[in-house]
């Protein structure tokens, strides 16, 4: 059994990971089509050892498509995912637009795969890249002691703004390095971002979160049916080309050990753990990048609190955090037999 395939936004960073993704892990295709804004039909994308044709998205691009895979952003997932359902494909969502529709439902396969079979309207939304490395670094402890409260501190890379920001970076570095600070101009920040590390992500609320910090506490609950568990978040950006870095404590209904947390997330899905700190083993960015799990190290005891633990949780923003998680869930539905190939 194989499936028509549509990639939306294909020549952004994750759409290309979307590519690498689906040839690495042989997802089961009769065919692939790649759509963008027009500015960008017209180019040849590698797939296969094919050249693909991108193509504008418009509202007949989803005819014949079982599974459209969105990366292009709120607006045009507003638009174009409810008309790819009405087409008959699964629009898997990577954008927040649907991510808070209760008839949405907002999955980590490794947590919440049961929850694809509730859509309701042929939409399942993707989570936040930060979201995702949390609730699988932290479901899989909560199952054996459910968590009272939850305080993180994000450290994210710029590749989570897009492909301007990972140049911006790269022009900024350089022309410091160079000593031409006069021309480290901001442009994708307010800020040099370059040696620098920028208190928010994305843009404030009226309560002073920003809105990356709301997705993280709404998002949590949703995906781990905790409508009322405590979360704080505090989201950084910092000079950090791919892969997120989180620094999570947590407060369990009864004391755990380090030991005993290191033993179930060792065994957890989609986890690693590395946690030698005497070794100099922990979990890094550079070596996150390119990779799918969850890294999990420094778990250790939070003396602050008699139940809590401290840990630093990383994982590639662009893979498990955006088209890895996105491919998962179509491979979740291609296992459980919610999908039926167009003829």
């Amino acid at each position: 059994m194989s499936f028509r395939v549509a990639i939306v936004g294909a020549t952004g960073l994750v759409g290309g990971e979307f590519l690498k993704i689906l040839e690495e892990r042989k997802f089961p295709m009769d065919s692939l089509r790649l759509y963008a804004s027009d500015r960008s039909a017209g180019k040849r994308l590698s797939f296969m050892g094919e050249d693909l044709v991108v193509e504008e998205t418009s509202d007949d691009s989803f005819n014949n498509i079982d599974i459209a895979l969105f990366s292009a952003g709120g607006d045009i997932s507003k638009r174009f995912a409810p008309i790819a359902a009405r087409a008959g494909a699964v629009a898997i969502d990577n954008s927040s637009a649907f991510r808070m529709d209760p008839e949405v439902p907002l999955v980590v396969p490794e947590v919440n795969p049961n929850d694809i079979d509730t859509h309701k309207k042929g939409i399942i939304a993707n989570p936040n890249c930060s979201t995702i490395q949390l609730v699988v670094a932290l479901d899989p402890l909560h199952r054996v002691n459910p968590i009272q409260r939850i305080v993180v501190s994000t450290y994210q890379a710029v590749s989570g703004t897009g492909a301007a920001a990972v140049e911006e970076l790269r022009q900024q570095i350089a022309n410091i390095v160079e000593g031409r600070q006069d021309e480290v101009a901001p442009k994708a920040y307010p800020h040099q971002i370059a040696f620098n590390a920028l208190p928010f992500v994305e843009s404030f609320l009226d309560n002073d979160y920003t809105t990356e910090e709301w997705k993280m506490v709404q998002e949590t609950r949703k995906i781990m049916h905790e409508p009322d568990l405590p979360v704080c978040a505090t989201c950084v950006r910092v000079p950090v080309y791919t892969s997120h870095g989180e620094a999570v404590n947590v407060e369990f209904s009864q004391s755990m050990t380090p030991e005993e947390a290191r033993e179930i997330l060792s065994s957890s899905p989609g986890v690693t753990v590395q946690d030698n700190p005497k070794g100099n083993l922990y979990p890094l960015p550079v070596s996150a990048a390119g990779t799918d799990d969850v890294f999990v190290g420094r778990i250790r005891r939070d003396f602050s609190h008699p139940k809590g633990l401290a840990m630093w949780v990383v994982a590639d923003n662009l893979r498990k955090g955006a088209a890895l998680n996105a491919v998962q869930i179509a491979e979740a539905m291609v296992r459980q037999e919610m999908l039926t190939p167009t003829k």
